[in-house]
């Protein structure tokens, strides 16, 4: 009845169906391996974020080179703004809407240089593609309390003068006339002595979200299960073509015995689809004494 699966053009689409299924089974697993990732980080948020602050002193292997799980650590800066460095990096959005943040050089008690984002700045209506005014850092000494965020790629466009396309450290060391440690920046937390300015916004905390990669990754197994429920519904309807053929030939066929009739009849008859028994008479009596209360 099925010796068809056994033909080429079937064997070729059960091989298609497997590779299909692998292939979903991969990609499920990519699926899983992204929510991982997205649990990793937000664990790391979660220990990191509020942590108790660290000193500089002991943080600053750090800013030339960060490790994985430092992300978000907070540390505390004793030092001074170099304003006259300032950068602000285009196409930065928040919570929707477009603006700018704002890049300070910080220089700590210790020599070295490290770069501190102060916020968040909306677009300005005075001038296209710059911010209003800038708000300037505390000046004199102060201590900040920054998150360490590693540096980011670099992007193929420029910007105006006085601004950054993306906070790529390595490039804005190169604009700068001091050495600067390149391998993190910090996110501003607090300052101290507040600034004489309002300072710009802060940037939110990043949000708990695992995404929807173990839905896509259930999904993506659901296909592969759905191809072989597939193949099996065309297999099962091939055999049925085929039997009632089959038993359409004998019926024609001069020579065909009444048995062989009856036999390829009944291979025909076993896909037909079951009928639901019609009711008898006695359970259609039962049904009204039922609802009369009798029984």
């Amino acid at each position: 009845m099925y010796r068809f699966l056994i033909s080429r053009r079937w064997l070729t689409y059960l091989g298609l169906a497997v590779v299909f299924a692998i292939a979903c089974v991969l990609l499920s697993r990519w699926q899983m391996a992204r929510l991982d990732e997205a649990k990793a980080n937000v664990d790391l948020v979660t220990r990191n974020y509020d942590a108790p602050p660290v000193p500089f002193a002991q943080a600053a292997p750090e800013f030339a080179s960060l490790p994985s799980d430092s992300e978000w650590k907070q540390v505390a800066l004793h030092g001074s703004y170099d304003t006259a460095q300032t950068r602000v990096v285009r196409n930065r959005p928040n919570s929707g809407q477009p603006g700018y943040e704002v890049v300070v050089p910080f220089r700590v008690d210790s020599g070295q240089t490290v770069i501190v984002d102060r916020g968040w700045l909306p677009i300005g209506n005075k001038e296209a593609g710059r911010p209003d005014s800038i708000p300037a850092p505390p000046s004199g000494e102060a201590t900040v309390v920054v998150r360490l965020r590693p540096s980011e790629p670099a992007l193929d466009r420029g910007a105006p003068d006085g601004q950054l396309a993306s906070i790529d450290l390595p490039a804005y060391a190169q604009q700068l006339p001091y050495p600067v440690l390149t391998g993190a920046y910090g996110m501003l937390a607090s300052e101290n002595p507040a600034p004489a300015q309002p300072a710009p916004a802060s940037l939110p905390k990043p949000a708990p979200d695992e995404g929807m990669h173990l839905s896509y990754a259930l999904q993506w197994l659901a296909f592969a299960v759905l191809m072989f429920i597939g193949f099996g519904y065309a297999a099962r309807q091939q055999a049925r073509n085929d039997a009632i053929d089959a038993a359409a030939e004998a019926a024609e066929a001069p020579d065909a015995s009444p048995s062989e009739v009856a036999e390829a009849v009944a291979r025909a008859a076993r896909f037909a689809p079951r009928r639901k028994r019609r009711p008898t008479a006695e359970d259609e009596e039962d049904a009204i004494l039922d609802a009369q209360g009798f029984h």
